[in-house]
């Protein structure tokens, strides 16, 4: 049974190429409930343009569970033509007080990463907040630069079989591939436990500010990669940084530690921090 329901956007990950789903964003956050849900899948870029939309605001789709994927949060989109974005994004006021209440209200803040593995066994979840104990290293890996031919392929084919059906505007629209990132980023933390992790961050904001530094730096890789070093590693970890971590659907369940870090949370400290969340956290 699908449901309307809304969401307060808090991840959004850099595009990748599927077989079955052409491109693809990994789309999480918090429902009307305070819960975690994952709304995959949802090839952002094809929506129309008044139903994108951008982290920390609250939009309406109608839902429901995913039984092909066993993740407990994970959802999808009955119908893309009624997604609805409601005001504007939550903003940053009060050392982003706002988005703090609608977030951490009602989720538990993990501090150990060996708990968050053996609940993802347990498939108790898959979506959580982490807060390292510190943020002691930032790796860079250079990877492949072109997406897989054999998925590129894939998709030409589908344009072919459409190409009969659609304005080559839509086709464009419709089979237009995201830049890949050449280079991965990583964190490396300890917990509170002293465990250490080495986990990849898949978020969004990381593949856009390589591009836009690309761009500014004409080009330039090795200054491109020293701005988001400088920004994600020199300026983050000054700040109260917490993790969104979420498993991987072909690593849920099993393997050693099935997570990566699917966006960053950076709110500057609060000197004086108030008490517990606002009363209106899910008044939306």
């Amino acid at each position: 049974m699908s449901l309307k329901r809304r969401v307060f956007i808090t991840v959004k990950t850099y595009p990748t190429l599927s077989r079955k789903y052409d491109e693809l964003v990994c789309t999480a956050g918090i429902l009307d409930d305070g819960s975690w849900v994952r709304i995959f899948p949802l090839p952002f870029r094809k929506l129309a343009y008044d139903q994108w939309y951008s982290k920390y605001q609250w939009i309406e789709f109608e839902l429901e569970r995913n039984t092909e994927d066993v993740r407990p949060e994970t959802y999808r989109v009955v119908n893309r033509e009624t997604i609805r974005a409601i005001g504007d994004p939550v903003g940053t006021k009060k050392y982003w007080q706002e988005r703090k209440d609608i977030i951490f209200q009602r989720n538990k803040i993990y501090r150990s990463v060996s708990e968050l593995i053996n609940l993802a066994h347990a498939n108790e979840l898959s979506l959580a907040v982490l807060k390292p104990q510190k943020i002691f290293g930032f790796d860079i890996e250079e990877t492949e630069r072109d997406w897989s031919k054999d998925k590129l392929a894939l998709l030409q084919a589908k344009g072919r079989q459409l190409s009969l059906f659609k304005t080559q505007d839509e086709l464009k629209k419709e089979f237009s591939v995201v830049r890949k990132l050449p280079y991965k980023f990583f964190y490396k933390f300890a917990d509170q436990d002293g465990k250490e992790s080495r986990l990849m961050i898949e978020d969004w904001e990381i593949g856009a500010l390589y591009w836009r530094s690309y761009k500014r730096a004409e080009g330039d890789e090795k200054e491109a990669i020293a701005k988001v070093k400088a920004k994600y590693f020199d300026q983050f970890s000054k700040l109260d940084i917490h993790l969104f971590l979420g498993t991987t659907k072909q690593y849920h369940g099993w393997a050693k530690n099935p997570f990566v870090i699917i966006g960053v949370f950076y709110p500057p400290y609060n000197p004086q921090p108030m008490l517990p969340f606002g009363k209106n956290a899910f008044t939306v």
